[in-house]
């Protein structure tokens, strides 16, 4: 810290800089003045605003999704290798990868999981029919969890 920045004035900054992060939406801001470094970052817990996972359903006679806490022991279950962004097409207004009741093999791309701004391709670990899709397009994921059940 600087000798010519007072107590006071750096509560005002970090007060002003705290009210931008709330008007803005940022999560962390920082700025250099004379010599005196401030950052100022919140944690925004998405797990708060974010509604558990409903399996996505389309008109599949007879294809029930089960539960989220069965989906998790099911042995076709496809787990998050990530914490991260599941997006179930490759962009905005392309088909999705994979529907209820497709058919996938081994290896083929299900859904992808934004990571730190990279886009991890989820495959397969084994082929069959895609029973239950866990998550939502642009949902929130947890490391080890359920995304999809294949039989």
């Amino acid at each position: 810290m600087a000798d010519d920045t007072k107590p006071s004035a750096e509560k005002e900054i970090i007060r002003d800089l705290a009210e931008l992060l709330g008007e803005t939406g940022l999560s962390e801001i920082e700025i250099e003045r004379k010599g005196l470094r401030v950052r100022v970052a919140r944690t925004i817990t998405a797990a708060a605003t974010v509604a558990a996972p409903m399996p996505i359903t389309t008109a599949q006679p007879g294809a029930v999704a089960p539960p989220a806490a069965e989906a998790a022991e099911h042995p076709g279950a496809v787990k998050s290798p990530m914490v991260g962004t599941a997006y179930l097409a490759a962009e905005p207004g392309a088909p999705a990868f994979i529907s209820i009741g497709s058919k996938v093999n081994e290896g083929q791309t299900i859904l992808i999981v934004e990571a730190m701004k990279t886009m991890n391709h989820i495959t397969a670990t084994h082929g069959g029919t895609v029973s239950a899709i866990l998550v939502e397009n642009g949902q929130p994921v947890e490391f080890g969890e359920p995304l999809v059940v294949i039989e």
